[in-house]
């Protein structure tokens, strides 16, 4: 892996309601891997959706920095971000998908955006449909599709502008369990096949258990702690990574219930 592929500098954002500035980045410094699957883990309100849309340029920083390969993104010009932004796939908890159109529609759109011709758009959307198992549903409308059906086209439309880093809002918060084992694992073939570098947002400690090999705690805009995955549920140093830990030990504690019956 590549040492230092994403840094993120001293980032700082705040925003104005009716009571004055809040700020919900606090001076946040994180260091990523090329093809490394990174979480941020945190409660509702901690910053995690701030710091997604700073890392795609969505938000721009009161200040600080975010480099991602050779791109510095938060002192650049409008151009050279909109470039830079068909780099960076994004997957969100409510797909984000147009219901007026078909799958394959869906999966084209960024690339008739980006000015691509018909012939290399139906091959690079047929490549990606087969690459999450969807080459059935192409002619499908979004109402025909299960959740899982609906993200794995998310996914596909993320990845198809060969994106070079994948950010995971919240992606499977609204999905069954076994329909987010099923997303994961997508997740992470795309992964080894593609050497992408993914981060997963999430407040789902078991997301990040299961796909993530390091990760972060985010609380109030600060990021409090970070290190392998294994290290921190072993011995979480925070309290939001002790709180985690804790609710997670008790969901397993207690999924015998109704007399024995398992659910």
């Amino acid at each position: 892996m590549e040492s230092g592929f994403i840094i993120v500098e001293d980032l700082h954002k705040s925003f104005r309601n009716a009571d004055g500035d809040v700020e919900v980045l606090k001076g946040i410094n994180l260091k990523l891997d090329r093809g490394d699957i990174f979480g941020v883990v945190g409660f509702s309100g901690a910053g995690k959706s701030t710091l997604i849309r700073c890392l795609n340029g969505l938000e721009t920083p009161d200040r600080g920095s975010v480099r991602i390969g050779e791109n510095e993104i938060t002192n650049t010009s409008k151009k050279a971000l909109n470039h830079y932004r068909k780099k960076i796939g994004m997957i969100f908890q409510n797909f984000n998908l147009f219901d007026s159109r078909t799958v394959f529609g869906n999966v084209a759109y960024p690339l008739e955006i980006a000015g691509y011709d018909k012939k290399k758009i139906r091959n690079r959307v047929e490549e990606l449909l087969e690459l999450v198992e969807l080459s059935q549903k192409v002619n499908c409308h979004m109402g025909q599709l299960s959740g899982g059906q609906k993200q794995r086209v998310g996914i596909a439309r993320a990845l198809a502008n060969h994106p070079q880093v994948l950010l995971s809002d919240e992606a499977t918060s609204a999905l069954d369990p076994q329909t987010t084992l099923s997303v994961l694992d997508l997740l992470k073939d795309i992964n080894r096949k593609l050497g992408l570098t993914i981060i997963l947002i999430t407040h789902e400690l078991d997301v990040i258990k299961y796909s993530c090999k390091n990760m972060a705690v985010l609380e109030n805009g600060i990021i409090v702690e970070r290190g392998s995955v294994r290290e921190i549920f072993q011995n979480p140093g925070s309290d939001t990574a002790r709180l985690f830990v804790k609710i997670n030990a008790e969901f397993a504690a207690n999924q015998w219930v109704n007399e024995g019956e398992y659910i």
